[in-house]
């Protein structure tokens, strides 16, 4: 009995109540398996790609695949609190002190890292050219969460905290750019025509008509805040305002990663509220346990060991593995040469790299629209790639991470975790309690909503 036919025996006829149980079965599972990882010190992202795992086709099978079907505007929605989260470390005054050097070292580590998984896809493997094209350009993104969560964990700040938050964000813009045009090429290499300056030009003017619409609803945001309402209707602002922003850049055809983190932005350098994100974190989290969970419930682990002629004979978990550490070496050593001709201390050339192994959030939510893109297996296995190496990332990328932060010497004489609530790594506080009504209520959650 497969889970469709299961449901259908529950429910009785009823249409509603399988989806209602398989998306409280999603948030039961990912919670539980939350207890284990928090006990091994590992970011929650990994416990809800496991529970998807678990809960998927090749294992339990507990999820009807009309629910995974009926659930594709997750990624975009997940997407849109993450980039809107983001878009609070561009503040003006840090991004003039910082900015060229962090330019500099993003440019330097993501270059470099999507040059050697395209060396790698295409040269060794042999994947297709849309296919190894993908791949690298995914490869510049890094996992804000999981660093955002080991910088909390350690109470960590100063100039290096700093660098780092904003290279991880600027990373993801990098990435979005170069996904899109990347999957302008693709779909002109896909279909046969040529590729010319235009398919390269197009994808970058519209992600900037993209930012620009972003900045505008944040300059919305903004207005309607100015009045005094209460907590309850900010947080019905804001999400009506995403989720408004995500319906257009559906409508274009693109990801609302960039203009949502324009938003962000623009909302914090206009009005200095912290407390709107604040709020947003409280409010996001079931709805991004709930995108991961179906990343690892549409996880194809069947496929991680079948070989095809389409990748050069080898395995999708051979592919993997080499994305994997191609990814990582290019991480590193370009964190180390841009930090380097950027004059950063040795601290920075020797640590950043390490702290930016993370990869999982933005890069799942762009595999998940890569695999739209490139349709059929070519998309499923680009999916199954992503996820198989982000649980890699996850399972080693915080305490990589734990450990720069503590070798550049970011966390305060307490401790680790000592004194977290006193300053913010980018220069502010970070008592999520500040200006609201229950600060004692919003500090018991802050542990359960960091580390997603």
């Amino acid at each position: 009995m497969n889970a469709a036919q299961l449901y259908d025996t529950i429910a009785s006829g009823s249409t509603v109540a399988p989806k209602i149980l398989s998306i409280a079965l999603m948030l039961t599972a990912g919670f539980l398996l939350t207890r284990l990882t928090k006990k091994l010190s590992l970011p929650n992202v990994t416990a809800y790609l496991v529970a998807g795992i678990l809960l998927g086709p090749f294992c339990l099978d507990l999820i009807p695949h009309s629910i995974v079907e009926g659930t594709d505007f997750l990624p975009d929605i997940a997407l849109a609190f993450i980039a809107f989260g983001t878009g609070e470390f561009f503040r003006l005054e840090t991004l003039r002190k910082n900015g060229p050097g962090v330019l500099l070292i993003t440019l330097s580590e993501g270059l470099l890292a999507v040059l050697l998984v395209f060396a790698l896809t295409r040269g060794v493997f042999g994947l297709s050219f849309s296919s190894s094209l993908i791949l690298a350009v995914l490869a510049a993104a890094t996992a804000p969460a999981s660093t955002m969560m080991t910088i909390r964990q350690l109470g960590a700040r100063g100039p290096f905290v700093d660098t780092l938050l904003q290279v991880v964000a600027m990373d993801n813009i990098v990435a979005l750019v170069a996904y899109s045009i990347a999957v302008s090429l693709a779909s002109a290499s896909g279909a046969g025509a040529p590729v010319g300056i235009l398919d390269c030009l197009i994808p970058v003017f519209l992600n900037l008509a993209v930012m620009l619409i972003g900045a505008v609803f944040g300059l919305f945001v903004m207005l309607f805040m100015r009045h005094r309402h209460s907590t309850d209707n900010r947080l019905i602002i804001a999400v009506t305002m995403l989720f408004t922003f995500c319906g257009i850049a559906s409508i274009l055809g693109v990801s609302p990663l960039l203009g949502c983190m324009a938003m962000g932005t623009v909302y914090v350098n206009t009005t200095g509220d912290e407390r709107l994100f604040r709020q947003l974190g409280y409010f996001s989290p079931p709805i991004l346990m709930l995108f991961f969970v179906r990343s690892g419930i549409s996880f194809d682990l069947g496929s991680l060991w079948n070989r095809s002629a389409d990748f050069g004979g080898y395995s999708l978990a051979v592919i993997g593995v080499g994305y994997f550490a191609a990814r990582l070496l290019g991480k590193y050593f370009g964190s180390f040469l841009g930090a380097s001709l950027a004059k950063k201390e040795k601290t920075v050339c020797t640590c950043l790299g390490l702290t930016l192994i993370p990869q999982a959030s933005v890069a799942i939510g762009l595999a998940e629209l890569g695999a739209r893109t490139l349709g059929g297996a070519a998309g499923r296995s680009l999916r199954t790639i992503i996820l198989a190496s982000s649980i890699l990332y996850e399972l080693i990328g915080p305490a990589a991470a734990k450990w720069a932060l503590t070798r550049a010497g970011t966390y305060p004489k307490g401790g680790f975790g000592a004194d977290q609530r006193t300053e913010h790594p980018a220069g502010q506080r970070t008592d999520p309690g500040a200006g609201a009504g229950h600060p004692e209520e919003e500090d018991s959650l802050t542990d359960e909503v960091d580390d997603i």
